[in-house]
């Protein structure tokens, strides 16, 4: 059935699964569109074709290296443009990130992302990112970095040392980033991830809601991710927490800014999960104010990750108990951890 001439186009048939390199914008345009409940019936059934809906994988972001970076992305604390109070700190130890990964392991988590705030790092300091890699890993933990740009030696490193993952979000669409960063280049954004992907990693990649872009602006972000080939294993969504002190913060407080509609995020992670049925879409930052209600929502609609802890990187995260009754309420449980 042709897709153009279809009432929803999330009937058509080849968004049952598999690849999506060949979804137009159109056609995401057009998932938008559809009634909210049959899209997220759709976006459900794409779901349980690829994975087990009751199944939620908990993941913990640690900040490995806080504050004191060079670009000034608006919506961040840790930018050296931003007056959010955030204290520049040197990259940590290695034995204390493993004890930080342990925790994590200890309650429940079966993936550990190390967050630095960089622009790049330094080759310096390759070595120790290596060391908390394998460490991470030998306690059967699936890793993921995100350390700013790679270049194609620190990729090839990083990779042979066995990282899973390397996060490097598009945050917005390509109109629209201008508007939010300017000390880097959405082309380079893509070409760290190419590195990335050159080198033997697999993907991290997603985007923030609620910046102040237009549905179109999310339609093309979603198209940029999905035509990937492949699209990204792992898709963050979040939602954008404004602080004071950071330019986007500052708009908010004044009311320039307004929250995303919830259903828009609702119809957000549903259409994602339809244009990248064998990604993991995670919920990630603004989750400590979501409702149990939009959560629960969110997990309909395809929906199959969470970061667990108090903090995500600078900002904070819903509680463990909080997520424990909340999946005791939905019947979810927690993905298994292999060892």
């Amino acid at each position: 059935m042709d897709v153009r001439s279809n009432r929803c186009a999330c009937k058509a048939g080849f968004h049952s699964g598999g690849g999506s390199s060949s979804i137009t914008a159109d056609e995401i345009r057009q998932l938008f569109d559809c009634a909210f409940p049959e899209l997220v019936f759709h976006a459900h059934r794409v779901h349980i074709q690829n994975f087990d809906p009751g199944v939620i994988q908990l993941a913990t972001l640690l900040s490995i290296k806080t504050g004191g970076c060079p670009e000034d992305c608006g919506y961040c604390t840790q930018s050296t443009h931003a007056d959010s109070g955030i204290k520049a700190s040197r990259l940590m130890d290695a034995d204390a990130v493993l004890a930080a990964a342990q925790t994590a392991r200890d309650r429940g988590a079966t993936r550990f992302c190390m967050g630095a705030a960089w622009r790049n790092p330094k080759d310096r300091d390759m070595g120790r990112l290596c060391e908390m890699v394998r460490g991470v890993k030998a306690m059967g933990l699936e890793t993921c970095m995100t350390l700013g740009m790679l270049s194609e030696k620190q990729s090839e490193q990083l990779a042979d040392a066995g990282l899973d993952f390397y996060n490097h979000n598009l945050d917005s669409s390509r109109d629209f980033y201008g508007k939010i960063i300017t000390s880097r280049a959405y082309d380079d954004r893509l070409s760290t991830l190419a590195r990335a992907r050159k080198a033997g990693m697999a993907l991290c990649c997603g985007g923030i809601l609620g910046m102040g872009e237009t549905r179109n602006d999310r339609v093309d972000l979603i198209h940029e991710l999905a035509r990937m080939d492949p699209a990204p294993e792992s898709v963050p969504i979040n939602a954008l927490v404004p602080v004071e002190g950071t330019a986007l913060g500052d708009q908010s407080a004044a009311g320039q800014l307004q929250d995303i509609d919830p259903l828009e995020f609702v119809r957000t992670v549903a259409v994602a999960r339809i244009a990248m049925p064998a990604s993991v879409i995670r919920l990630s930052a603004g989750r400590e104010a979501m409702s149990d209600e939009l959560q629960a929502l969110c997990f309909l609609a395809g929906a199959n990750s969470i970061f667990s802890g108090d903090v995500l990187l600078t900002a904070p995260n819903g509680s463990a108990d909080r997520d424990r009754r909340l999946f005791d309420r939905l019947g979810l449980r927690a993905a298994p951890q292999d060892i």
